[in-house]
């Protein structure tokens, strides 16, 4: 594979299906390795391409990234206003997001584990500002819906709202670290699963 695009396929305009497999190639790579570790020529390897031929596509792994994430975070964030602007109660609502979080570790693994880890240094470059901004969002909608949820006297009135956020944010989140697409469990399912144990506990009730 030489990776030389057509008169048609430009840098500014190449074929779509080779962009997309070519974002997929570099996050599983930003994933493993780190961004700061990745080089242009790893991720030219792992695609099966000429590490010059990469810039036919991207003009720089920071656009590579920028687009693996915001493509993600825009995905996401289209998921979880449908689900705050429906007017669901507390708990509904709850369930709603984390289900919504587990659809998209399925279809965007390498994305999560890329925020995960780079979210919090990356925030501090310019380009990538937006990511500071999401956690913002996102700790407002989990964090609302808790509070909400208290006051509402749909979970418990003891209930630390701002620990259980931390608690749920980290238990579903880090699935990305296991997860894989295809395997026993739908997404659906790993969401109901956990729900159960979150909000009915795992122990027999007498």
């Amino acid at each position: 594979m030489t990776g030389v695009p057509n008169s048609k396929q430009t840098a500014a305009n190449p074929a779509p299906e080779r962009r997309r497999a070519l974002l997929a190639t570099a996050a599983e790579v930003f994933a493993a390795q780190g961004y700061d570790a990745t080089t242009v020529r790893r991720i030219a390897d792992e695609a099966g391409l000429l590490a010059g031929s990469l810039y036919y596509h991207f003009d720089s792994k920071e656009s590579m990234l920028d687009e693996i994430l915001s493509g993600f975070l825009d995905e996401l964030w289209a998921g979880y206003d449908t689900v705050l602007a429906a007017g669901l109660a507390p708990r509904e609502t709850l369930e709603a997001l984390v289900t919504e979080s587990f659809r998209e570790i399925d279809r965007h693994r390498f994305a999560v584990a890329i925020y995960q880890k780079e979210s919090h240094h990356l925030a501090d470059r310019p380009r990538f500002a937006y990511l500071a901004e999401s956690r913002r969002r996102f700790e407002r909608a989990w964090l609302g819906t808790l509070e909400r949820g208290v006051a509402q006297r749909a979970f418990r009135a003891d209930l630390d709202a701002r620990l259980t956020y931390r608690f749920l944010r980290d238990t579903v989140w880090v699935a990305a670290s296991w997860y894989r697409p295809g395997g026993a469990h739908a997404p659906e399912e790993i969401a109901r699963q956990y729900l159960s144990m979150v909000l009915d506990g795992i122990a027999v009730r007498e």
